[in-house]
């Protein structure tokens, strides 16, 4: 008898984050104003990132633009790089109405959405 094994793919992937963009933004706010503009990016992106998935699912591919366009803009605003890159690349996609490549983005704009999110409020607490 012939025993068969299943692999289970666990998807990690790293955040990238610009740490001298956001030094800029204390440098020029100072610390306070810095922390508001940093909460505020946060709860922006928190709700893009909620929205974008039911965007896609729901085939409401404006929206899906705008908000990926959105979220690419603060996303690079606060540093993070890598959330901005997958954000244009499904503003890119969008527009094309390719199902599969949407719905991978998609999939990964989750992944790293969260964790992007933490990083920065950790980075930013270790600036201000």
């Amino acid at each position: 008898m012939k025993v068969m094994s299943v692999a289970v793919l666990k998807l990690a992937e790293a955040v990238a984050l610009d740490r001298d963009q956001l030094e800029v933004l204390y440098r020029q706010l100072g610390p306070v104003g810095a922390d508001k503009v940093v909460q505020h990016a946060l709860e922006e992106l928190s709700a893009l990132l909620e929205a974008l998935p039911g965007d896609y699912r729901d085939g409401r591919f404006d929206d899906l633009t705008a908000g990926a366009r959105a979220l690419a803009a603060v996303a690079q605003q606060v540093g993070m790089t890598k959330l901005a890159r997958v954000s244009r690349d499904l503003s890119d996609l969008s527009s094309g109405r390719d199902a599969p490549a949407l719905g991978a983005v998609i999939a990964r704009l989750e992944r790293i959405g969260d964790r992007s999110l933490v990083a920065v409020w950790d980075m930013s607490d270790g600036i201000g």
